[in-house]
């Protein structure tokens, strides 16, 4: 068959086709029109974005940074101090309290140039890294750092893609840090910014229609919310993924109590002495030294033997008011569950029949507080799906900021999950007993390092349910 390629000039182009087009056999023009849009195709596409993003600065540094909204006339601006360790997941908080917004918005940053030309580098909110339309890094994953270095130095954000707020942030001046530099303050700003789902709108005559005064700006306000206490979750080394949900909930119903509890957490711990984490931790180190001592024969069916199930049933908070016998794994579900998660996280293995105590296990089955330690780690791994890592960092939020013999409130939870839009199959509102099971074994964990309570929904958490919460959330 005839090369498809050509003269450039188009009616040479054109005369050469059809005179090879004459020659052709019909089964060769199939051929041909799959060669030219294959090279259609090629022509038209681009190369991929360049690589802007910069190396981290050695030394953390402080950022002033003029953020200005797009096209407002008169001007509507903030001036930030920013740190440059945080990551741009904090710059996006940052920029919605500095603008009053409330995130309820996708959002994105950019470098290079504007957030949606297809040559910039992006930086994309978790929404948009789901979706996987278009190429870039999560937010969280990088640090202003790494798009800015020194004065002149630009960053692009854009909020709400309807409404379309792009700011454009610009590196003013670089200052020394210390450990008490806050993560984000604002030193500077003027007149109010558009407020949510307006319409995009930003000259002054169309603000006057939607706000009271388009001339206010006030300071204070803005580092007010700043010193909020999710904000200060940050430099507690709290999980991030704990700090994202809080924001994301902090507008609704229960926002005083989240508030308070966040204002908690970064409040040093009561220690908790190794004698009350023995006495807690006592169903798993009874487990952990059995298996590592003498191992449990199983049935032919794979579960406990009788005298074990008894034994166990004794030392298991679980199964202190349980109904029923207490000789049968099979009949003795809270067992059977706690059984079964020790082996999830690996702490049990079965081998020919027998269930054993695995390396780890042999090496913390004596030490309280490095089996405090594992099972801290073992609650929020990575790769859980998405209603599960919500629902447990919700719990164990809940359980690190309460009082030792504290309920946890499972219907406050269930409550929070549902404005989360977590619902049931038939939309209605979700239930505590959905927390009963997860798939992390948060709640079993709790209820098992707790003192028994009349029915079997029920916990008051312990010191050490508490202690082991708060180590899960220090990342």
């Amino acid at each position: 068959m005839p090369d498809p390629t050509g003269p450039a000039n188009a009616d040479e182009l054109r005369r050469y086709l059809e005179s090879m087009i004459a020659d052709m056999a019909p089964g060769d023009l199939p051929d041909l029109l799959g060669k030219l849009t294959r090279t259609g195709a090629a022509d038209q596409s681009l190369p991929p974005a360049p690589r802007l993003r910069k190396e981290k600065l050695e030394q953390t540094v402080v950022f002033r940074v003029r953020v200005d909204l797009d096209g407002a006339r008169p001007p509507i601006w903030r001036r930030l101090d920013l740190r440059s360790d945080i990551s741009l997941l904090d710059v996006h908080r940052a920029l919605q309290a500095a603008f009053g917004w409330l995130d309820y918005h996708l959002y994105r940053f950019a470098l290079g140039g504007s957030p949606f030309h297809p040559r910039s580098e992006l930086f994309l909110c978790p929404y948009d890294v789901e979706e996987g339309e278009d190429p870039g890094t999560p937010v969280a994953d990088v640090r202003l750092d790494e798009t800015l270095h020194e004065p002149g130095d630009v960053l692009r954000y854009v909020y709400d893609y309807g409404d379309s707020w792009e700011l454009t942030l610009r590196v003013e001046s670089v200052h020394d840090a210390s450990d008490t530099t806050p993560p984000a303050w604002c030193v500077g700003g003027r007149r109010a910014a558009p407020p949510e789902d307006c319409g995009g709108l930003t000259d002054a005559e169309s603000l006057s229609t939607v706000l009271d005064d388009p001339t206010h700006f006030d300071i204070d306000e803005v580092n007010a919310e700043f010193s909020n206490p999710i904000a200060q979750l940050l430099d507690a080394g709290v999980d991030a993924r704990l700090i994202e949900l809080l924001y994301r909930l902090e507008p609704g119903r229960h926002s005083a109590d989240l508030v308070a509890r966040a204002a908690r957490l970064v409040t040093p711990p009561t220690p908790v002495t190794t004698a009350q984490l023995d006495a807690d931790l006592r169903p798993y180190l009874w487990f952990l030294q059995r298996a590592r001592d003498h191992g449990f024969d199983l049935t032919s069916a794979g579960y406990l033997k009788p005298a074990d199930v008894v034994a166990a049933s004794e030392v298991l908070p679980s199964m202190h008011f349980w109904i029923g016998t207490k000789n049968r794994e099979v009949q003795c579900a809270p067992l059977l569950e706690f059984r079964e998660s020790l082996q999830r996280i690996k702490l049990l293995r079965k081998h020919k029949g027998c269930l054993l105590a695995t390396r780890m296990a042999q090496s913390i089955a004596d030490d309280p507080d490095a089996l405090a330690d594992y099972l801290a780690a073992a609650l929020l791994p990575d790769g859980m799906d998405r209603f599960t890592t919500e629902a447990t960092l919700l719990l164990v939020f809940f359980a690190a900021t309460a009082d030792p013999d504290d309920e946890l409130p499972l219907e406050t939870i269930a409550e929070l999950l549902t404005d989360l839009d977590w619902r049931q199959p038939n939309r209605a509102p979700l239930r505590h007993s959905a927390l009963y099971r997860l798939d992390s074994g948060a709640y079993e964990l709790m209820q098992n390092v707790s003192a028994p309570v009349r029915g079997i929904k029920n916990v008051k958490v312990s010191p050490t349910a508490i202690d082991i919460a708060r180590r899960a959330l220090s990342r």
